[in-house]
């Protein structure tokens, strides 16, 4: 039973066009978003810098899924390549982003720590971007990109991950179906 369900998702998955992936990943990052913005609230979870960082990087990535999938087809099936290699370039760097949290979390002192005392270029940046919601006076977006947390803390532990473990699983994946819908598919 399980295996026919299985077959049927897989077959499900490959008929799909490429436009209809790009949705589906569309949809799939905006709702990693919104999860971890509800999961935050409900479990009173401090988001550091780096997990603010990787949330914008699904942003993006959501931003530019839709932004490839919206032209007609002809346009894109010129492009479709393109779009996959640039959304798999983007799931790297949250992959990148999410390893190197992974890093301090896993082994402290490997990695230099986030730090609100001597800021880097990544604090400064979501420091930056959570005071401009703030002076624009658009609370829920602020709160979205408000660092307040410890990069090394494991606050939530989902079956032996940390987030940022789900998080490299999830722009792993990301970028691998985003190469994979892109290829040699229909618009």
């Amino acid at each position: 039973m399980a295996n026919r369900i299985t077959g049927s998702v897989l077959r499900g998955l490959n008929a799909l066009t490429a436009r209809q992936w790009l949705l589906l990943l569309w949809a799939a990052a905006w709702g990693l978003v919104m999860a971890s913005s509800l999961l935050q609230d409900w479990a009173r979870l401090n988001a550091c810098s780096l997990c603010i960082l990787q949330r914008l990087l699904f942003i993006l990535f959501g931003v530019f899924a839709l932004l490839f999938a919206l032209p007609s087809a002809r346009v894109m099936q010129r492009l479709y390549r393109g779009a996959g290699v640039f959304l798999a370039l983007l799931g790297s760097c949250g992959l990148g982003v999410a390893i190197y949290q992974t890093l301090m979390q896993s082994v402290p002192g490997l990695v230099p720590e986030c730090s609100y005392s001597n800021p880097g270029p990544i604090e400064r940046f979501i420091d930056w971007l959570g005071g401009v919601w703030l002076d624009l006076d658009l609370p829920v977006l602020s709160e979205l990109f408000l660092a307040t947390g410890e990069c090394s803390s494991k606050e939530w532990v989902f079956l032996g991950l940390s987030l940022a473990n789900w998080a490299a699983v999830a722009f792993l994946s990301f970028g691998l179906a985003a190469l994979w819908a892109t290829r040699r598919r229909k618009a």
